[in-house]
């Protein structure tokens, strides 16, 4: 029906933009309402808790504090849901209060005494790194754990990435240039629009019924199993429209204190929605990073090692950002073919908060440290840094840092990509222009990849029903973030079954005693994982529609055809059925009937994907690399440091456009939040740990009218294992714009920046020496 790479409205628009779509914070119903005490210390001993004033006053039902409650976390079980013994970061949560409205809990938690004996603060991952740097967790070695992490006794390292490709010694006295260089930024924030928010309830027969604004319901389902030994098959979780997420909403946290707050008051209704300033700090946050690399390339350019060590601020317990980390280490180098690699992609604990995945899944991070060091190669070798960019890109036959070796389909065609990003950026003209004695126009590129991260045994389902009339309901685990991949699996099922896409409805809320699961809504997987497993639904679909009509018409099932609401014969289209007709069992003229209604299934779950060597690091995290080449175009005023953001370009192989506008919305999106943590975001931690600016008027993003102007192409080169040839696109916007924008303002101020965010107080203080370049 000609679907595929069309801009359709997205199915969820119309109730969207006239305010009638229901999130998880809509549900106004009777029910009893939770808040959090939280820790005003980053690291304290828990001395006493009193909370006897509370416990007194009217319409409070119930105050819960953290002993004895089971460790929770994904990777390693380090996190008590609510803290007890000690506090690891400011904004932890010490105490909850279960009262009759927000108003009476709130106000009942400040009654709450908690004493305190504060411990030295781990301040930075560099710190945590230190011989004899404090604790933050003194038992680390007792903790359960999953067989992929490596946590090590009596550090602050809970997991080391080990990527050793080559021979790194041969790789320096290959090497003519070599440069090295430190680079750091701390923790930052999601900002999502909606807030973090869960209700949770125990019926009388003791099903669990958890709603919440998240990425992950299944695995919240999972781990209340986990957690607390609950039958699986008591827990439901319902996920309803999620207002942005961008991976911090992919953390189970909110959910398990709403679960126990709702045992704590005989299984009644609870709701905890959190205050701007707790989503910024009591719940998971954008990783920080401390890094330094060294690079060697010949003195034609051509790369020749890599020696990296990356400081992840995982925060004060390990949760997603082990799995981060080790991303950022499997895909160290970016798109380019090294032979020689060495590198340690630590998680490190500290006293911050903890870490969520967030868009691009540790990729922007290690792309910022990376880009910018080649750019830093390319003036000391006297090479323009596209050229460097294109003679080392990577191709079909190379091999990444893990050693998997790549081909057409997975890795796509990176040197398209920078060839056109060198014509939309009108490369020639030279990268600096200047317009007035202060000002001048600078130009940034930056190369990225993304491989997206899943455990081997995620999945994906979707189910297909048919109405009486023809028409058809998708039913799929996919959480509608914002990202329209919904609609996608539309126009993916309607192209395969040729058929009207206003005749293809699909359920937006999931379910997850009613719909088949999909792991997580993340890592750019959804059109892939769902679309695969949509495909397949389709076919068992067609199968069982071909089965009946071959029945039907006493034909072979081969000579038969679908589309256009029909099934008919391939050389006669005039002999058929109408799929309305036998959607629900076909009747005879006597009355007998065969058949029943078409229910189509599908899943999907990706191949081959392995477990990376602890020692050498090889192995295979993800199905396939997007590329892309990236480009700011920046106005710097060298009188005041201010700069203003031109133009922002991105070139990226999409394998296959699926969905034009909701392609160039999901890129542009990821481009402004790439620009806006680059530029603005941070969290400003004090001497002892504390955020300084926990609330969205000091914590600024980039505003309304300050967005530069977004150029975007597509590169199509099919991957062979996604549905229709696509490749994931939702986080690959942001990854490198933080690398080209600070590329770009390194040319204007005549310094290297190598520190995130790229504020004018930074750019004077590097351009004056008042900055200690080892940060």
């Amino acid at each position: 029906m000609g679907t595929i790479g069309k801009s359709i409205i997205r199915k969820e628009a119309l109730d969207k933009v006239k305010g009638k779509s229901k999130y998880t914070g809509d549900d106004q119903s009777a029910m009893l309402h939770a808040k959090m005490l939280i820790s005003p210390y980053a690291h304290a001993k828990i001395k006493h808790i009193d909370t006897s004033k509370a416990r007194n006053t009217p319409g409070v039902r119930a105050i819960l504090t953290g002993d004895p409650l089971p460790l929770t976390g994904e990777e390693i079980r380090d996190r008590p849901p609510i803290a007890y013994d000690k506090v690891r970061y400011y904004g932890e949560v010490v105490a909850v209060v279960v009262a009759d409205n927000p108003m009476l809990a709130k106000n009942a938690a400040n009654l709450i005494r908690v004493t305190y004996e504060p411990l030295p603060v781990v301040n930075s991952s560099t710190q945590a790194y230190e011989k004899n740097a404090p604790l933050v967790h003194e038992n680390l070695d007792s903790y359960q754990h999953l067989k992929e992490a490596f946590p090590e006794k009596d550090t602050n390292i809970a997991n080391r990435t080990k990527i050793r490709k080559g021979n790194i010694t041969l790789g320096w006295n290959k090497s003519d240039v070599v440069v090295e260089a430190s680079f750091s930024f701390s923790p930052s924030d999601h900002a999502a629009m909606e807030t973090r928010c869960v209700i949770a309830e125990i019926r009388q027969d003791e099903t669990i019924v958890i709603t919440s604004s998240s990425q992950a319901p299944f695995i919240i389902k999972k781990l209340m199993h986990d957690y607390f030994a609950v039958d699986v098959g008591k827990v439901i979780v319902n996920t309803p429209f999620v207002g942005g997420g961008f991976g911090g909403k992919d953390s189970v946290q909110l959910e398990l204190i709403a679960y126990l707050a709702s045992k704590a008051v005989d299984g009644r209704k609870v709701k905890i929605l959190n205050s701007r300033e707790e989503d910024l700090i009591t719940s998971p946050v954008h990783i920080g990073l401390d890094a330094t690399i060294k690079l060697g390339c010949t003195k034609d350019g051509k790369l020749q090692a890599a020696e990296i060590l990356y400081l992840f601020d995982g925060g004060a317990y390990s949760d997603s950002a082990v799995s981060i980390s080790r991303a950022a280490g499997a895909n160290c180098t970016g798109p380019y073919q090294i032979d020689n690699i060495w590198c340690d992609s630590l998680c490190m604990y500290t006293n911050h908060p903890y870490a969520a995945p967030f868009r691009g899944y540790g990729h922007s991070e290690a792309m910022f440290v990376f880009e910018r060091t080649m750019d830093i190669l390319a003036k000391k070798s006297k090479i323009d840094p596209l050229q460097l960019r294109l003679l080392n890109a990577i191709v079909p036959g190379d091999t990444t840092p893990t050693q998997v070796l790549v081909n057409k389909s997975n890795i796509g065609n990176l040197p398209e990509c920078i060839h056109r990003l060198k014509t939309i950026m009108n490369w020639d003209e030279g990268q600096i222009v200047k317009i007035s004695d202060t000002k001048v126009r600078t130009k940034g590129i930056c190369c990225m990849w993304k491989n997206s991260v899943i455990p081997s045994d995620g999945g994906s389902g979707v189910i297909l029903t048919f109405n009486p009339d023809g028409s058809i309901n998708i039913i799929s685990g996919v959480v509608e973030i914002g990202t329209g991949t919904k609609t996608v699996l539309t126009q993916m099922l309607a192209d395969k079954m040729k058929i009207d896409i206003n005749q293809i409805y699909v359920q937006m809320e999931v379910n997850t005693q009613s719909t088949p699961e999909h792991w997580k809504t993340v890592a750019s997987r959804g059109a892939f994982m769902a679309g695969r497993a949509l495909l397949s639904a389709a076919d068992d679909a067609i199968r069982q529609l071909k089965d009946l009509t071959a029945c039907i018409l006493r034909c072979s099932k081969e000579d038969l055809e679908i589309g256009f609401g029909r099934v008919f014969l391939r050389d006669n289209p005039n002999i058929g059925l109408d799929i309305k007709d036998i959607a629900f069992g076909y009747k005879y003229p006597n009355g007998n009937v065969i058949g029943g209604q078409i229910i189509g299934r599908g899943n999907y779950i990706q191949r081959h994907i392995s477990y990376l060597n602890p020692e050498t690091g090889a192995g295979k995290l993800g199905p396939e690399w997007g590329v892309a080449a990236q480009g700011v175009e920046v106005e710097f005023d060298a009188m005041d440091y201010t700069y203003k953001i031109i133009k922002a370009f991105t070139v990226i192989d999409i394998g296959k456009v699926l969905n034009e506008k909701a392609a160039l919305g999901q890129v542009m999106g990821g481009m402004s939040m790439g620009l806006s943590f680059a530029a603005r975001e941070t969290f400003v931690f004090d001497e002892l740990g504390r955020v300084s600016n926990p609330q969205l008027r000091t914590y600024r993003s980039l505003r309304f009218g300050e967005h530069p102007k977004y150029a975007v192409e597509f590169v199509e080169t099919p991957f062979q294992e996604g549905p229709y040839g696509a490749r994931g696109v939702g986080e690959h916007g942001l990854i490198g714009m933080p690398a080209a924008l600070a590329n770009s303002l390194s040319i204007a101020a005549g310094v290297e920046l190598n520190q995130l965010p790229l504020i004018p107080e930074l750019i004077w203080k590097m351009k004056e020496g008042s900055v200690n370049g080892s940060f």
